[in-house]
């Protein structure tokens, strides 16, 4: 755990969920394509996941780049894993991989 108490939410959100999605808006209403994207890739996987909205929070919104050293959001995490944001997701479905890395996480998917 780190000193910064928006890290150490970060941690415990992504320890508690298995698949998360820092993103815009909710897996309901994304409030960005590049979220919506996202979502609708996880949702074509049927995979369950955590979607944590950013605009809500602007401290979680600031941190979670900091935190990834990533700039961009949307960011997914897949067992406690920095996986992407929403290009490298789209590659990862279109490719396969993501439904690789989800079925050899143990996490159950549609597909």
């Amino acid at each position: 755990m780190s000193d910064n108490p928006v890290f150490e939410r970060i941690e415990q959100d992504i320890a508690d969920n298995s698949v998360l999605l820092y993103m815009k808006g909710s897996p309901m209403f994304p409030q960005c394509g590049f979220s919506a994207a996202v979502v609708q890739v996880l949702t074509h996987i049927g995979v369950k996941f955590k979607g944590v909205d950013v605009l809500t929070d602007p401290e979680i919104r600031e941190g979670i780049k900091q935190f990834s050293n990533w700039p961009t959001i949307p960011q997914l995490y897949v067992k406690g894993e920095f996986v992407g944001g929403c290009d490298i997701v789209r590659e990862m479905f279109d490719n396969g991989e993501l439904a690789q890395l989800l079925k050899d996480k143990g996490i159950e998917t549609a597909a």
